[in-house]
């Protein structure tokens, strides 16, 4: 059993630190809300009064923070009062210049530090079935390892500090782009007069198939159950999958790449974010789409 500080309880930290607490860990959970702490506790974690009383004594930290600048603020907060055994886990989605900049600090007190942000919404945070996308060095991948095998059920190492970040925005760019022409082809083929389950089941065994059509269809009543059959609410906000995009185009142009299916990914989202959307699920912009139809 660890002692696991858990910093930030939003929608998919709340679920992956009850995990935790589940797996017989003692964990002491810290949110700027009064409600989510109220959950913690009722999902078995210890509430703490802040982040350094959750951090004071820890074995490892686990952080779920919104932004790279609240990554980086709690974690200069903390490193004075953590051993210099302790291990912090980052599974924020953050910016890849922050994260080596917080392993770095973590570093240079003696700390070990990863960034492991995360694939599969609040449904497989709260089942624990998430995908980890882990950046830092074999031996903290090694420590870090159990503990989010957890929270998930699937934990890869990506590369050095940094790496997990990486991985997590160009996967995300491919999500994005791929759910816009998913959602274009649903909203053309309803234009040609084509059923949409037809379409689908043609597509969805055929080379159009795709993640987007056959695990996450935008269209309702169509294939699984998806957020598009609850009028676009839960899964994965609008505001989040822009957030990801972002990040995806700054560090494209930092690192001099092209990414023009990103780009006008990135674009669609903001316009369909700035209408008042950004808490429908990302899937809801084939309504768009079908208007302009």
């Amino acid at each position: 059993m660890a002692r696991i500080a858990f910093i930030g309880l939003g929608n998919m930290g709340s679920g992956m630190a009850a995990n935790l607490a589940r797996a017989g860990h003692d964990v002491r959970a810290f949110d700027l809300s009064a409600e989510a702490l109220d959950r913690a506790q009722a999902a078995g974690c210890t509430a703490a009064t802040s982040a350094i009383d959750a951090a004071t004594g820890a074995d490892t930290v686990v952080t779920m923070l919104p932004a790279g600048q609240h990554v980086a603020s709690v974690c200069d907060t903390l490193f004075p009062v953590l051993p210099a055994s302790a291990l912090l886990i980052d599974c924020s989605t953050i910016d890849v210049v922050t994260a080596r900049q917080v392993a770095d600090a973590a570093a240079t007190r003696g700390l070990t530090a990863v960034d492991a942000p995360v694939s599969g919404g609040i449904a497989a945070a709260a089942a624990g079935t998430l995908t980890f996308m882990v950046g830092g060095s074999q031996d903290a991948f090694t420590r870090a390892q159990p503990i989010l095998a957890q929270m998930g059920k699937a934990v890869i190492h990506a590369g050095a500090n940094g790496a997990g970040q990486a991985a997590k925005m160009c996967n995300n760019m491919i999500l994005g782009a791929t759910m816009l022409a998913t959602c274009e082809a649903f909203a053309l083929a309803e234009k040609l007069g084509l059923d949409a389950q037809a379409f689908y089941d043609i597509a969805s065994v055929s080379s159009g198939q795709s993640w987007s059509m056959t695990t996450y269809c935008p269209v309702p009543g169509v294939g699984p159950t998806t957020p598009a059959d609850n009028d676009y609410q839960g899964g994965f906000a609008t505001a989040l999958m822009l957030k990801d995009l972002r990040l995806a185009v700054a560090a494209a142009h930092g690192a001099g790449a092209d990414i023009p299916m990103g780009s006008r990914a990135a674009e669609r989202y903001e316009a369909f974010d700035a209408a008042g959307h950004g808490r429908l699920d990302f899937s809801a912009i084939i309504r768009t789409l079908r208007a302009k139809a």
